[in-house]
């Protein structure tokens, strides 16, 4: 049976979600970034249900979702590093990964086994709301099929059709629309993981030199696999031309295609439209999808990290 959709606003619709994650189940709620499958994430055969339903490797951890910095806080351990940018970016489209407090309830399988655990206060007011109505810790990783395009409205969620799904909170569409960004804050030297929308640059002007995570490196957060957030079609990068049985998303108009990021050059624009015009484009006779250059600078890194990933080989 297809998951019920209700808005998230909806007092109703809310306990209903309370109800249904107290009890083991799954909600597909809206944040700011994308819409996250949610599971309690104290509950080790919850959690599993996230994973069967995404069909997602267990060794990737998850992010667990908390209403405000005193909860997250009390998860994890905060080195002087998380609380600086905790104050500055959260609530807000940052993960930071802490050492586990002592007694921290969040699941084994949530974390894939490590000591850290992976933790946000999300930046929209109605996630923020459910969660303290939770009252518990809410694993939630976007809501699509492991490796394929986040989903960025309730329509992208439905469409995947996940068994055991019982809800889906209705927020609109996602003003991010790119996973957070994803910070290690558990050793001496914080380590970006993976890029989002509070940049590097932003980071590193609160607390000095931040490293990059390597490819090869351990899995320890979400969003290091080599190939993800990719859809049917083969992607072709850096295009300059559309070729024959290729779409175009263009940026800034440099293809001449009717499918641009951001007509005007606004990394803010094009990083809001990549999920939903990669699902829109992605159709049957198309066999790729030709995307024109991103520049690098500021939120440019983080499209381009899911740009590459997207057009990696696929296993």
């Amino acid at each position: 049976m297809a998951a019920s959709v209700c808005p998230i606003t909806d007092p109703d619709a809310r306990a209903e979600a309370v109800q249904i994650l107290r009890a083991g189940g799954l909600v597909a709620f809206a944040t700011e970034t994308v819409y996250g499958l949610g599971a309690d994430a104290t509950n080790e055969t919850a959690v599993a249900k996230i994973f069967a339903a995404k069909g997602r490797p267990r060794f990737n951890p998850l992010i667990s979702h908390v209403p405000d910095v005193a909860t997250a806080f009390a998860l994890g351990q905060a080195t002087p590093a998380a609380r600086a940018v905790a104050k500055a970016f959260w609530p807000g489209p940052l993960t930071l990964v802490l050492r586990r407090a002592e007694g921290c309830p969040i699941a084994w399988l949530t974390s894939a086994g490590l000591e850290t655990v992976a933790i946000r206060v999300p930046g929209k007011p109605d996630a923020r709301t459910l969660l303290a109505e939770i009252g518990h810790p809410v694993a939630a990783p976007s809501a699509n099929r492991s490796g394929r395009v986040s989903p960025t409205t309730a329509a992208h969620v439905a469409a995947e059709d996940f068994d055991g799904l019982e809800l889906i909170l209705d927020g609109g569409a996602c003003t991010v629309g790119l996973e957070s960004t994803v910070l290690d804050v558990s050793g001496e030297t914080p380590r970006l993981l993976r890029p989002g929308s509070v940049t590097r640059e932003q980071i590193e002007d609160l607390v000095g030199p931040v490293d990059l995570a390597g490819q090869g490196d351990a899995i320890t957060a979400p969003g290091m696999l080599a190939s993800h957030y990719a859809p049917a079609a083969a992607v072709r990068l850096n295009a300059t031309e559309v070729r024959d049985g290729e779409v175009g998303l263009d940026f800034a108009g440099q293809l001449g295609s009717e499918t641009d990021l951001s007509p005007s050059g606004d990394p803010v624009e094009a990083a809001a439209n990549l999920f939903a015009l990669l699902r829109a484009l992605d159709r049957p006779g198309v066999s790729a999808i030709a995307v024109a250059p991103v520049p690098e600078a500021g939120l440019g890194a983080a499209i381009n990290d899911r740009l590459r990933r997207a057009a990696a080989p696929r296993d």
